[in-house]
């Protein structure tokens, strides 16, 4: 079944009212027509069987036949932080991520990354990739799109970080304790909000991971060869999301 988040405020009274892009897509593209279901998500946790009472190019609403709990969310909430990478490289982990279950990514200036200054992520760049996301939760069945934080250096997303049960650093060549053993440490408590963070390519230099350190991160290593930057975002998320049992 076709699936599309709305806000919170395009739902009620049992009615829901879709965004003029959303009509065009199910007029135009899907050539759907009243009396056909889709699947509406709030974003906050609901989902709702709609069937279109009006679709054309201009407008679509429906009314909600059933509302339940969204499907599709891991329990670990992970955040990707990840050094900011060439355009299509880093909408790929965006989307890839999504499809995963990564609950909130955060894009990182890094001394090795390419783009070094925040200037270099425009207001257009950030809706784009909130798009992606978007398009990428209603594909793969999330229940909520993921956060996409503004861009920031290392030190303040360390900060951010603060809060989280368990921060982790991927480290190259094998360096690190295994991310089983990361997980696991505190046997009796099971982290919940885990946060990943991926350098650039080469890994962070060694100021920086010494920063991670101080923030007490732990460094881990997701196996003996060297991956490339959005492999080991993906990579490391897949463990990580396996570990804790949201993968099975």
């Amino acid at each position: 079944m076709n699936r599309f988040f709305v806000s919170s405020e395009a739902i009620s009274d049992r009615l829901v009212r879709l965004t003029q892009a959303q009509s065009h897509q199910l007029c135009h593209v899907l050539r759907l027509k009243r009396g056909d279901p889709v699947l509406v998500l709030d974003n906050l946790g609901w989902e709702y069987d709609v069937r279109l009472e009006r679709v054309d190019a201009q407008e679509a609403f429906g009314v909600v036949v059933h509302r339940r709990r969204a499907s599709g969310e891991p329990k670990a909430v992970l955040t990707l932080f990840q050094s900011l990478l060439t355009r299509e490289k880093f909408e790929w982990v965006l989307q890839k991520g999504t499809e995963l279950g990564v609950s909130r990514f955060v894009p990182m200036l890094t001394r090795r990354g390419l783009v070094r200054t925040r200037q270099g992520v425009k207001k257009e760049k950030l809706e784009r990739w909130r798009r992606i996301l978007r398009e990428a939760a209603e594909q793969c069945g999330r229940g909520r799109i993921p956060v996409l934080e503004g861009l920031v250096p290392l030190r303040p997303a360390l900060d951010g970080a603060a809060d989280l049960d368990l921060r982790l650093v991927a480290t190259p060549n094998g360096e690190g304790v295994s991310l089983h053993r990361a997980l696991w440490q505190r046997a009796a408590e099971k982290p919940v909000s885990i946060g990943l963070f991926v350098g650039p390519e080469g890994g962070f230099d060694p100021e920086e991971v010494e920063l991670c350190l101080e923030a007490g991160a732990q460094p881990v290593t997701l196996g003996p060869r060297v991956l490339r930057t959005e492999t080991a975002a993906l990579v490391g998320a897949t463990l990580i999301l396996y570990e804790l049992g949201d993968l099975e």
